[in-house]
């Protein structure tokens, strides 16, 4: 295995983009990380695209084909990878495997969904399908919501964690999303405004859940070879991709106050790229729900299981803390468009390892220039943990 760095990044904005098409949309993320990594598409090999929603929530079936050939890259290895929520991490994924077991020595990974081409009902319907359709689903009516209500109260019973606790996510997780150009949502909230929202699976109301969002990011790999050969003065490294899945039915796990996923995948991670949790400087989880993320606190191993609740009212998890979480706003205020999350979080920590968010006032101090991103897929069903190391 050969060393692999981020060279380019580039995003659309987030939110409800009818003022493009899918192809539009992902030609914005595509220019930017061009520009940024300052090559020509000539350079590329490989296309890998993170989406979930082809042909449901928009109206390309094979999407692969039509975004090499809008961005100029017909010609070159093209493929289309899902794992529901966690499409964009297994993207990343595949091309960073292909770099580093020297298939290529370019590659470039595009998350992407366009939500809005559809209503309300008929995404919660597609992402609840995204659990065990027949027994859960069907059956049973279960949604997102509902499965992540299960685990907030299942988490509060055990480790009486509060209501407040979580509102407490929403507030400082808007907060950065106010701060953030690409958000979509760029409005912070007060606690009671969280806890007076309507309730949407109790105990989550509407502001302890993310938006539907339209986005789309792109991230350009290359080899170590290609970094020395391109002259790029500031490579992010790639130090590790941990990886895990977990059982499809909620029916069938054991525990409901945490994702067995998350911590196979984190400590893969943290073993590949020889670092503890107490060594990351800034990190990306997988916030859609307020809840996820007091979980993903102590799954990924920032405390101990039942101590996420501490950290989130003691500011721990705030730019000048023990360990900054989402200073871009999360899913939760920047927006969760399904297959472009996970690469949207590397787009983020790689700007943050740069150094490059001083002027929006979100910058994290840097220690050990080291940062994780946490991309879930479905309740758990999938997990990639990526740590970027400068």
């Amino acid at each position: 295995m050969r060393k692999v760095a981020v060279i380019g990044v580039g995003s659309s904005k987030f939110g409800v983009r009818n003022d493009v098409n899918i192809l539009e949309l992902i030609f914005e993320a595509f220019k930017h990380s061009i520009d940024d990594a300052s090559i020509s598409p000539k350079e590329i090999e490989l296309l890998t695209l993170g989406s979930a929603g082809a042909a449901l929530w928009y109206e390309e079936v094979t999407p692969a084909a039509l975004v090499a050939e809008y961005c100029g890259l017909s010609g070159i290895g093209i493929l289309r990878c899902e794992a529901a929520c966690a499409s964009g991490g297994s993207a990343l994924a595949t091309a960073y495997w292909a770099i580093a077991s020297k298939q290529v020595d370019v590659a470039i990974t595009i998350g992407f969904e366009k939500m809005w081409q559809v209503d309300t009902p008929f995404t919660i319907e597609l992402i609840g399908r995204a659990g065990h359709y027949l027994w859960e689903f069907h059956n049973f009516g279960m949604t997102f919501p509902a499965y992540y209500a299960l685990y907030a109260r299942a988490h509060m019973s055990k480790y009486g964690t509060d209501e407040e606790d979580l509102a407490l996510v929403a507030v400082k997780n808007h907060k950065y999303g106010s701060m953030n150009p690409l958000a979509h949502i760029q409005k912070r909230v007060t606690v009671e405004e969280v806890l007076n929202s309507p309730i949407i699976a109790s105990p989550l109301k509407l502001l302890d859940c993310c938006p539907i969002s339209d986005g789309a990011t792109s991230i350009i790999l290359a080899s170590e070879d290609k970094v020395r050969e391109l002259g790029i003065d500031t490579p992010i490294w790639i130090a590790a991709i941990g990886f895990a899945s977990e059982k499809a039915s909620i029916n069938k796990r054991s525990s409901y106050v945490g994702l067995e996923s998350t911590v196979i995948a984190s400590q893969r991670a943290y073993r590949m790229a020889k670092v503890s949790p107490e060594q990351i400087d800034v990190a990306e989880v997988h916030d859609c729900f307020t809840i996820a993320e007091i979980m993903a606190y102590e799954d990924l191993g920032f405390c101990k299981k039942g101590e996420g609740r501490r950290l989130i009212r003691e500011g721990q998890t705030e730019i000048g803390g023990k360990i900054p979480v989402n200073v871009d706003g999360g899913l939760k205020a920047k927006g969760h468009p399904i297959g472009a999350t996970g690469c949207s979080m590397i787009y983020e920590l790689t700007r943050q390892l740069r150094e490059e968010v001083t002027k929006e006032g979100r910058q994290v101090p840097m220690k050990n220039y080291v940062a994780l991103a946490h991309n879930v897929g479905g309740t758990g069903q999938y997990c990639y943990v990526t740590i970027l190391r400068r």
